[in-house]
């Protein structure tokens, strides 16, 4: 029996099936099923295989491009499988994971119009905020992050026999640690669970790696020729006028509907408008915030016949089948959030699809017969792409992930199988808001509290808000506030104002956008049931701000300068449009924003009274003197600070600060000014040219570094003693800086430093000479020759190492020789010199002999 005719027989047992001749009318909710009959599809010959890995071992990979059946025909065909190949599942369901919503809704209706039932009899699904299960249900598609509460409150998984994981190369953080957790569970408490990871990009190798024992089998797949158009780089056009202009040329060029990829919603809604009206088309949006109706509209087609243009987001790369697109229009964009551990914030950026993104979007032109795909950038900036998009779980917040490992028991992520480890330094931040949170403790243990986060399925900031804020009687209001956070935002447009408060009266009201409306709707009426908070309960919007700052202590904001400007508690700077109405609030707190370049961009905040700060977080609130140094007054200014955080809630003067504040902040006005500012006086230069002579000439004994840049350094070491009193820069001119350096020195180096490196030395006319160490390499003696005269050898200092440079002076004190060898002058050129000097200065003494003439300080010897 073939492939075919065995995949007709396995349907036909497990019930009947809904093709081109049979199933009744279209219902909403329904996604219309490809007109591929299922024996047509690719992944169908390799069926037989895959039930007889899974009877033989439990792990497998399998590898098959988009559109070969594995997401619609696998599940079917391990619920049809006979004995013995399905004595591993007895009556156990199997779990399908997608990654979206839409996905997981879109794979329950095509398998269960194959099998020609309803959803919810033997295939279901589950998603946030709907379901369709029944008792008979055995084929469930589950998004992954329900499925990794379902696998925390049950990690022996019972009654579930196999779970597959469907576009696995999607790399989601859930899905990640879905896998992982699996994994954990099948070697300690299921040996019998059979796990099944399913890519259309990812090396599957990788993947087998990752999973002990496990079999990894490809679908060659059925790619009809899809050829490809590049229509070159433009950076100067606006993204809606070049798709505009390219979805114009394929509805010229093609036939058929046309699917364009976007970046995100805002890009959709723009290139509509673009586009207008075409007649004998329809334009229908396709992202995760459409109400399911509105989906459904995207992927059937169209009832009156008309053309589609299909403006999705990524969304529509892989897991949708979409009837009637021979046509892909595909901007090279997608949007992602990137998660600074810098500043603690995620920002959604717009970046360019990798080579398997971009390969998988003109795939989806190729499903039905050839296709065409126009691609609004150069064969040549094609080279550049990455070839796979980068995993989530290196690029996100963690703080979710963190607090999925506390509750599975997981303190060392590596010990998990992850084929991407955390990046350690944003999951050590992560682990840290979890603390703050009181979620986890020291050893980053789980909490009482933080399981109760954990179990409520969403961002731990807004589970810690939710159960805070009904302890405090506010968690309907909390609820309201959290589904409006998760959702689309119910204004739209840039002019939209920041006010949360707008937002809570447009749910009470029957205002703003009414899809929005009613999914933040329901989204609330979920929470609530889920923390088991009345319907009825107040909502006082004038605590808005009070539950918003439960989530984002972080995100408190005061005004600082202007209209707008603000302090955020992390330490960042925040801004308000000068006209928005809550850019004169004082105090405000803050839900969502972007990191920005230089400042963070508020998107959505609540005001929120100092009294409220003050209540709310008191054990964050500490006093503490700020002494610290003000360049622009050049002074230490002291100010006695309640702080929370990097907010100053009030401050005033401190008449007598701690003097070590003082001296510290002294001390970094120094640093600003530089070394000039201090009184540098002829002893001082001395010294320090004294102590570089010896540093360098003795280098074996240690003797201190006092250039420019050390002693910056080291001014906590030499002059912080000094300090006592100054408080600003005229009180240094009073500073004794030879008196520090000297107690700088160890009590041996100051008893060397006059015997090795002397100020003074004696000459053979009596007279104490000043030496100048201006230059450590050569110490000068200035000395008039006839104060010299007698003397053999040439004076010498660092202990005998060094031989002083001569500048011998004539009686008016102009050097008239320059030299290191005494005795070679005299026996030498002193002849020379001596005439020179008899003439200008004739009744100086100049002996022929001035090896034993007396020396003299006065113009001739005493008789």
């Amino acid at each position: 029996m073939g492939a075919s005719a065995r995949l007709r027989k396995d349907l036909s047992a497990a019930g009947p099936r809904l093709d081109k001749n049979r199933g009744g009318p279209y219902t909403p909710g329904m996604s219309a099923p490809a007109p591929d009959e299922p024996a047509d599809l690719p992944i169908t010959p390799l069926l037989p295989a895959i039930r007889e890995s899974l009877a033989r071992q439990p792990n497998l990979v399998l590898e098959a491009p988009p559109g070969a059946g594995k997401t619609t025909l696998v599940p079917l065909a391990l619920l049809a499988a006979a004995p013995p190949e399905n004595s591993w599942r007895g009556d156990g369901r199997i779990i399908v994971l997608e990654p979206r919503r839409l996905a997981a809704r879109g794979a329950a209706h095509r398998q269960a119009a194959l099998l020609g039932e309803a959803v919810g009899e033997r295939v279901g699904y589950r998603v946030r905020l709907d379901r369709k299960i029944g008792p008979r249900t055995r084929i469930e598609c589950v998004t992954t992050g329900l499925f990794l509460r379902q696998l925390q409150g049950d990690p022996g998984l019972e009654g579930i026999a196999a779970i597959l994981f469907d576009e696995f190369h999607e790399r989601s953080v859930d899905a990640d640690l879905a896998l992982a957790f699996a994994l954990e569970a099948q070697a300690s408490l299921r040996p019998d669970l059979r796990l099944v990871v399913m890519s259309a990009t990812l090396d599957g190798g990788a993947i087998q790696r990752l999973m002990p024992g496990a079999a990894r089998l490809a679908s060659e797949g059925r790619a009809f020729p899809v050829a490809t158009h590049h229509l070159g780089d433009d950076n100067a056009t606006w993204i809606e006028k070049r798709m505009a202009a390219a979805i114009r040329q394929a509805l010229g060029e093609t036939k058929g509907d046309v699917l364009a990829f976007l970046p995100g919603l805002a890009e959709i809604r723009r290139t509509e408008r673009e586009l207008g009206a075409i007649a004998g088309t329809v334009i229908l949006p396709l992202h995760g915030d459409l109400p399911m109706a509105e989906q459904d509209r995207a992927i059937r087609p169209d009832g009156q016949g008309r053309r589609k243009i299909v403006l999705a987001t990524s969304i529509a790369e892989s897991s949708l089948t979409i009837a009637g697109i021979t046509c892909v229009v595909d901007s090279g964009l997608r949007r992602v959030a990137r998660f600074d551990p810098a500043t603690g914030m995620t920002r959604l950026v717009t970046t360019r699809v990798s080579l398997a993104n971009a390969d998988q979007r003109r795939g989806r032109a190729g499903r039905l017969g050839p296709g065409t795909c126009y691609r609004l950038w150069s064969a040549n900036s094609e080279r550049a792409l990455s070839a796979q998009p980068v995993p989530e779980i290196l690029e996100v917040d963690l703080a979710p992930l963190a607090l999925e490992l506390a509750a599975w028991g997981i303190e060392d992520a590596g010990s998990l199988a992850l084929l991407d480890p955390p990046p350690a330094g944003a999951l050590a931040q992560a682990r840290e808001l979890l603390r703050e949170l009181g979620a986890l403790d020291t050893a980053h243990r789980i909490t009482a509290h933080g399981r109760a986060m954990a179990e409520l399925g969403m961002h731990p900031r807004l589970a810690h808000m939710l159960i805070a804020a009904k302890m405090r009687g506010l968690g309907a209001l909390a609820c309201d506030i959290a589904a409006i956070l998760s959702e689309r935002d119910l204004i739209a447009g840039h002019a939209r104002s920041a006010d949360l408060g707008e937002r809570l009266m447009l749910l009470e009201s029957q205002g703003g956008d009414r899809a929005a409306r009613e999914r933040i709707r329901q989204s609330a009426r979920d929470w609530r049931r889920q923390i088991n908070v009345a319907a009825d309960e107040a909502r006082p919007r004038s605590a808005a701000g009070s539950v918003v700052a439960l989530a984002y202590p972080d995100r408190l904001a005061q005004q600082r300068g202007g209209s707008g400007h603000y302090r955020l508690a992390s330490g960042r700077g925040a801004i308000l449009s000068e006209s928005d109405p809550l850019a004169r609030e004082p105090y405000l707190a803050v839900a969502t924003l972007d990191a920005g370049a230089t400042e963070a961009r508020i998107y959505l905040a609540a005001p929120i009274a100092l009294a409220e700060i003050e209540a709310d977080f008191e054990a964050l609130i500490v006093t503490r003197d700020n002494v610290a140094w003000n360049g622009r007054a050049e002074a230490v200014e002291a100010r006695r600070e309640r702080r929370l955080l990097a907010l100053v809630l009030e401050e005033k003067p401190l008449q007598k600060p701690d003097p070590g504040l003082a001296r510290a902040a002294m001390l970094a006005g120094i640093r600003q000014m530089g070394l000039h500012v201090l009184p540098w006086n002829d002893g001082a230069l001395n010294l320090r040219a004294r102590v570089a002579f010896l540093r360098q000439a003795l280098p074996e004994e240690s003797w201190p570094d006092w250039s420019d840049s050390a002693l910056l350094a080291t001014l906590e070491v030499w002059l912080a003693p000094q300090l006592d009193g100054v408080m600003r820069r005229a009180h240094l001119a009073r500073l004794d800086l030879h008196a520090a350096l000297i107690d700088a020195l160890g009590w041996q180096q100051r008893q060397a430093l006059d015997r090795l490196a002397p100020t003074h030395l004696a000459v053979p006319s009596g007279s104490r000479v000043a030496l100048d160490y201006s230059d450590p390499a050569r110490p000068v003696l200035a000395v008039r020759l006839q104060e010299m005269f007698g003397a053999t050898e040439t004076p010498r200092v660092a202990g005998g190492r060094v031989p002083v440079l001569l500048h011998l002076l004539s009686p008016a004190r102009r050097p008239v020789q320059v030299t290191q060898d005494l005795a070679s002058f005299w026996t030498g050129s002193y002849k020379a010199v001596k005439a020179d000097l008899k003439g200008q200065y004739p009744k100086h003494y100049w002996p022929d002999d001035p090896l034993i003439a007396e020396p003299t300080a006065r113009a001739k010897p005493r008789r």
